[in-house]
């Protein structure tokens, strides 16, 4: 990771094992996360590894998704599982309550 940044955004996360997870790169300022997108931050790990850290942009703040200490170097293998379902998850529920949204205007009309 980059010196001048202070972590990486989720772009896209693919579904296959060995697929690409893809990034770019956030300034160091604090930029609050849209709900669904994950943040990632890493840094190496005190005897071996790497402590990955991944947060969650939900409606109204930011969470600790996970922590990977001592995660190995091919740790994007390791990660792409959880995040793939997490974000697939944010997609269906603002899928949903965009349908809730849209029938609750249909029910008032």
């Amino acid at each position: 990771m980059p010196t001048d940044t202070g972590g990486a955004l989720v772009r896209r996360i693919s579904g296959l094992p060995d697929g690409p997870l893809d990034v770019v790169w956030l300034p160091t300022s604090g930029t609050r996360l849209p709900f669904g997108r994950i943040r990632l931050h890493w840094e190496p790990a005190s005897h071996a590894g790497w402590i990955v850290h991944a947060h969650l942009g939900l409606a109204t703040t930011e969470v600790l998704l996970a922590r990977w200490p001592a995660a190995p170097d091919d740790w994007p293998d390791l990660i792409r599982p959880t995040l793939y379902e997490v974000a697939g998850l944010c997609h269906a529920l603002a899928y949903a309550t965009t349908a809730l949204n849209l029938s609750n205007q249909l029910a008032d009309a």
